[in-house]
């Protein structure tokens, strides 16, 4: 299982921007420039628990627009495969072996690109 900060991290990237001014504003402080919520809160004139308010409805957005788009999901399983072709491309087998391999591998990406 993935880091939770590494997780909103990547679903900050790829829907960061569907997220108000003000979320895109507290998360990219909290998670990228790595600031306490007091420091946060003291920056944007309102309160710990409204920060704390603000990140948590964040998370959730971001979360939710995974569960309906899968797009962070679709980037780790085609990392994972093409992790595995760079794997096999370093192998010492011969050329021949690892041409089918790769393909397999690659026809595992366009079976997963079709789902």
């Amino acid at each position: 299982m993935m880091p939770k900060v590494a997780r909103i991290a990547l679903l900050y990237d790829f829907y960061g921007k569907l997220l108000t001014d003000k979320q895109q504003n507290i998360i990219e402080l909290y998670y990228n420039q790595d600031l306490s919520l007091g420091e946060i809160a003291e920056e944007n004139g309102i309160s710990r628990q409204a920060i704390h308010d603000i990140i948590k409805r964040a998370e959730t957005t971001l979360e939710e627009y995974e569960e309906k788009l899968g797009m962070l999901k679709k980037y780790l399983v085609e990392k994972s495969v093409l992790d595995e072709i760079v794997d096999i491309l370093s192998s010492s087998q011969p050329c021949e072996v690892k041409l089918n391999r790769i393909k397999a591998k690659i026809n595992k990406l366009i079976r997963y690109s079709v789902e």
